[in-house]
Parts: C-alpha cells; sequence; structure tokens
C-alpha cells in the first residue's frame, strides 16, 4: 500500500527550488545560460500539487509545469 499524496514529502517544496527547476528545464531545453532567465511569475495549485512558474528571456516566455511530489517538470509551454 502507497501512502496518498498528502503524506508523501514533497521534492519542491519552496518556490525557489520550483525556480531552480524551471530555469534549469528551460536552459536544457532552448540552450540558453540560466542567467539569461527572468522569473515573471510563480504559482503553487494546492489540489494538484502542481507549481507553475513563468519565465522570460530575450523576447520569449514560458509557463514550466512541475510536480512537486516527483520533482520534475511535466510541461512547458512557451507563450
Amino acid at each position: 500500500m502507497s501512502p496518498g499524496i498528502g503524506l508523501m514529502k514533497r521534492r519542491l517544496e519552496k518556490e525557489k527550488d520550483a525556480i531552480a527547476l524551471a530555469i534549469s528545464g528551460i536552459a536544457k531545453k532552448y540552450n540558453i545560460k540560466p542567467e539569461e532567465t527572468k522569473t515573471l511569475e510563480t504559482k503553487y495549485d494546492d489540489a494538484a500539487g502542481d507549481w507553475y512558474v513563468a519565465l522570460g528571456w530575450d523576447e520569449k516566455r514560458a509557463i514550466i509545469k512541475m510536480d512537486s511530489v516527483l520533482g520534475t517538470i511535466t510541461e512547458i509551454k512557451e507563450i
């Protein structure tokens, strides 16, 4: 029997952890330096347990969705 999501330890507990993972994912996907990115907004969804981080660089913007329990990026959506 595995514990429910409420009982599991979250890997992305803090906003700074979510931002670091988002910047890392964007840097790898778009081949840019992490310091070139700018954090525009962060949001945590209590019901789903997901972090959303909006980043900007050059003239581009992206929203990165992450699973806080698994500590992984689930979606990168360029806007």
